[in-house]
Order: structure tokens, then sequence, then C-alpha cells
């Protein structure tokens, strides 16, 4: 079935006509990038606070998930990574969490890699940032319940993919 909302930089543009009960599932890639011990995360904020997200956002038609973490990275932050394993998989049923409201029939499946990037001189520059983008942050690995960055438990679960882990599939987590 072809999919009549289309997305542009994470926001959805709805048509006027549009049947919300017949929804589509949007698939993202976000990336998992650690230097000196400190995971980078974006800064997003909304009208309810800030908040942090990991960079990435949702895949383009005819881009494979390594395409889409790259060009994503590229536009928010400025840098070139290279893609190497998947971390987790997760899915965010918007219905099922705090922000049901405004996000209730949106329903995005995320597959999280570990990024490696050799120069951060550029970090910051990117051309095409999230509208709600403010800024970045450095985050210790072994503080990360510490902030407002999901998902819970995320410290563990790279943790363990850094050490050989599988992927591992999360469940609708926010």
């Amino acid at each position: 079935m072809r999919s009549h909302l289309r997305y542009h930089r994470g926001v959805s543009e709805v048509p006027p006509n549009y049947n919300r009960e017949i929804s589509t599932v949007r698939t993202a890639a976000r990336a998992i990038i650690i230097r000196d011990e400190k995971l980078l995360a974006i800064r997003i904020r909304t009208e309810q606070g800030e908040f942090l997200v990991l960079p990435g956002g949702g895949q383009n038609h005819g881009e494979n998930l390594h395409q889409t973490v790259t060009r994503e990275v590229m536009e928010e932050l400025g840098l070139n990574v290279v893609v190497r394993h998947a971390a987790y998989i997760r899915e965010y049923v918007g219905k099922n969490h705090a922000m049901h409201r405004i996000h209730g029939h949106f329903h995005q499946v995320e597959i999280v890699f570990h990024c490696e990037c050799s120069d951060f001189s550029p970090i910051g520059e990117g051309k095409e940032k999230d509208r709600r983008q403010v800024g970045f942050v450095w985050l210790p690995l072994d503080k990360l319940a510490d902030y407002p960055l999901s998902p819970p438990g995320l410290s563990e679960v790279i943790r363990t993919s850094r050490n050989g882990g599988a992927a591992r599939y999360l469940g609708d987590v926010h």
C-alpha cells in the first residue's frame, strides 16, 4: 500500500483528507558515536522542555539504512561517519507513551548503529538540522541514566553491543 504521509526532517505532512486510521510505519536509523567514553547526543527543545536524542532520522525511499544514518549525521552535525555494526532495534508507538496527544498516530522502527568518526572538527556545522534541534552534548557513558535520553538502560545496551553482543530488539520503548 502506498503511503499517504510524507516525512521531511521528522515532521509529517498530512493531507487534509488523510484518514489517520490507515497509518504507516516509518523506518529510521540512528548513530551511537563515542569519543573518550562519552556519547554524542542531539539537544531538542519543545514546548514540553528539552530532551536528548541520538543523531539520525527517517529513511528516504531508495536509501539503505547505512546511507540513512550517514546522511542524517552529516545533516544534523556536519560529521562524516563510518557505520559499523547494529547495536539495537527499537519501536516507538506514540499512542503508548507520554506524548500520545501529539504522537498518537506515529509509529517508528529505529535501527541504531555504532558509528566512528575520525574528524570532529566540523561538529555543529550541519546544514539541515531538525527544526527543534538546539545543539549537541557529550554525555559520560557511565552517567547516561542521569540525562533525559531514551531508551532507559541505554548504557547497558551500549556496553553489551560494544563487547561483541548481538543487536537486541528492545520493543516499544521511549
